[in-house]
């Protein structure tokens, strides 16, 4: 399953709050990535954070996975988490003589 994590910086979190962490967060990002949890990550364009997408077989794995974060553990950010699915309403988008050619 495909899961859309999104930063929620927690109330007065700061970049000199999150420093003492921030190696560690990357190492625990990058063993996340090794194992195939994490299957992409970016930093965000309309603020400070990141966007992160993970393969789990459920949202309650994905939330572990996220909890584990050093920042998370900290108290200094959660995350949301958005399950994903395929979109498969294609032939929706096409006029009805193109939805059944093969």
């Amino acid at each position: 399953m495909r899961i859309l994590c999104l930063d929620i910086p927690a109330t007065g979190a700061s970049l000199e709050k999150y420093a003492p962490h921030l190696t560690a967060e990357a190492l625990h990002a990058w063993g996340l990535y090794k194992s195939g949890v994490i299957r992409d990550i970016y930093f965000r364009q309309d603020r400070p954070g990141v966007a992160i997408f993970l393969e789990c077989n459920s949202v309650d794995e994905a939330m572990s996975a996220m909890a584990e974060f050093p920042l998370a553990k900290a108290g200094l950010l959660s995350f949301e988490i958005i399950p994903l699915s395929s979109f498969v309403n294609w032939e929706n988008l096409f006029a009805a003589e193109f939805k059944n050619k093969k």
